[in-house]
């Protein structure tokens, strides 16, 4: 995730960073700009056609579907950013369970008790565990305090946060078989225990859940065939100027829909994904400064 000044407008405006769209879209500029610049040669220097020969009320219909094309692009903006916004609610809620499991340990286990060694290590596992997991990676240098036997169970499971969630759940079990803590205890800490299988599910919702697919191509089809039609209805009143003109309207239409596309997902490694890294490591410092 890019850290940035809100308010810095100019280093806005002039810096071109690695997520920025036109590198993206800078081939198909290429190609916008020679179609347009092939219609209007044709119309006003082959078949020198005038504006009393052409379809009558083209731009109208341009500003009519121009409207249409702007409240699906606002839906569509606006079904990324939720789905953004709804990860990162759930990885606060994870970086808060974390702190409150380890301070309600804190509290139970005696001063100096083993277990307090392995909590600190686990709690923080499993952030680490499920960052790579919406990934779709494994790294086990990332992990603290795992036994050979633990280890082995983590490499062997598809689903390392769930192997993680339950190791710490069978040690809880065995403390509370031990009476190291009691059965209110156990009560009290469960609810914490489990909202790390609600969070683990709540992201993999969001990562395995696109947009349809019949809405997105339909939407992409849309924005092409709009842009396509443009040179054929304003090159009589803007000349050859029509040529940025179309390249400077696929560039603000097509931009809003790669934004989108990179900010539904927001567990990767792009500019504007969440920073589950940081977030990841701030749950081991604080988990670690509690116990």
């Amino acid at each position: 995730m890019i850290n940035y000044n809100p308010k810095d407008w100019f280093t806005f405006i002039f810096r071109i960073h690695k997520a920025d769209t036109v590198k993206k879209l800078f081939p198909m500029f290429i190609a916008m700009a020679i179609y347009s610049a092939v219609i209007a040669w044709l119309e006003l220097e082959v078949f020198r056609l005038s504006e009393k020969d052409h379809i009558r009320n083209i731009t109208a219909m341009h500003g009519l579907l121009g409207f249409v094309i702007s409240l699906l692009l606002v839906f569509r903006t606006n079904t990324a950013y939720d789905r953004w916004w709804e990860g990162r609610r759930q990885w606060g809620a994870l970086v808060n369970t974390s702190r409150n499991l380890a301070l309600k340990l804190q509290a139970m286990l005696p001063a100096g008790h083993p277990s307090r060694q392995f909590f600190r290590a686990m709690i923080p596992n499993f952030a680490f565990a499920l960052k790579d997991h919406l990934r779709g990676e494994i790294h086990e240098h990332s992990f603290e305090g795992l036994s050979p036997e633990e280890k082995a169970a983590v490499r062997s499971g598809k689903h390392v946060p769930n192997q993680v969630a339950g190791i710490i759940m069978a040690k809880v079990n065995e403390l509370y078989r031990q009476q190291v803590i009691t059965g209110d205890q156990l009560i009290t800490i469960n609810a914490q225990l489990e909202s790390l299988a609600d969070v683990c599910g709540a992201c993999e919702r969001i990562k395995n859940t696109p947009i349809p697919f019949s809405y997105s191509v339909f939407l992409k089809k849309f924005i092409f065939f709009y842009v396509m039609t443009l040179p054929m209805g304003y090159v009589f009143g803007l000349g050859y100027l029509v040529i940025p003109m179309v390249v400077f309207i696929f560039y603000v239409l097509a931009s809003l829909e790669l934004i989108a596309e990179e900010i539904e997902d927001p567990f990767g490694k792009d500019a504007n994904d969440l920073p589950t890294d940081v977030m990841s490591g701030n749950i081991r410092k604080h988990v670690q400064e509690i116990l």
